[in-house]
């Protein structure tokens, strides 16, 4: 399923995924961030951060607030995240410009520090992250939205690593997203210009 994305100029219009609708902030994190290949570790870690608080709410919901997300969480710096007290994640607690979940709150902090530690082992995230792909992005040639799967035998795997390195909220399905955003995995469609 193919939509035309909605524009005020005259130049012609690409042919795009549906799911940004006629989102602004979407339609600009379709186009120019989601399943394009991602090697910033910093990035990595702040998908990783924004992919674990939509667990169980909407990816527009967390784009909205991904603003908000990175003045509270010192833009996303993981050697920063991960020096956190009880006073700044109380503080955290207290700030209605992102999702309040005491849970992913303190995932945060316990992700930073396990995210350290692979950075440490392997010299990167990245380099860590990209084996369970082999080092290249998994094309998967949709053709509609149907098709569209939430997990796969490469995000069981990433899955069940990142818990055993103390990750939190890193469910197969969470990895999937994370994967998708990163550019792990080509999730346009296949008539998508992105694609």
């Amino acid at each position: 399923m193919i939509s035309e994305t909605s524009s005020s100029t005259s130049v012609k219009e690409l042919p795009t995924c549906n799911w940004p609708s006629n989102d602004p902030l979407m339609l600009e994190y379709h186009d120019k961030e989601w399943g394009i290949p991602l090697h910033d570790d910093q990035k990595l870690f702040e998908f990783l951060v924004l992919d674990a608080f939509q667990a169980g709410l909407s990816w527009k919901t967390i784009l909205h607030k991904r603003e908000n997300f990175r003045k509270a969480f010192d833009n996303f710096e993981p050697e920063v995240i991960a020096q956190y007290t009880e006073g700044k994640i109380q503080l955290l607690l207290q700030d209605a410009g992102i999702i309040r979940n005491r849970a992913k709150v303190r995932g945060t902090v316990e992700n930073a520090i396990a995210f350290l530690k692979v950075k440490e082992e392997f010299g990167t995230f990245d380099r860590y992250i990209w084996q369970f792909t082999g080092g290249k992005t998994i094309h998967n040639k949709l053709t509609s939205f149907s098709q569209l799967q939430a997990t796969s035998k490469e995000s069981d795997a990433m899955s069940k690593d990142l818990k055993k390195r103390g990750f939190k909220f890193v469910g197969s399905t969470i990895c999937y997203a994370f994967m998708q955003a990163a550019g792990m995995v080509n999730d346009h469609m296949a008539g998508c210009f992105r694609y």
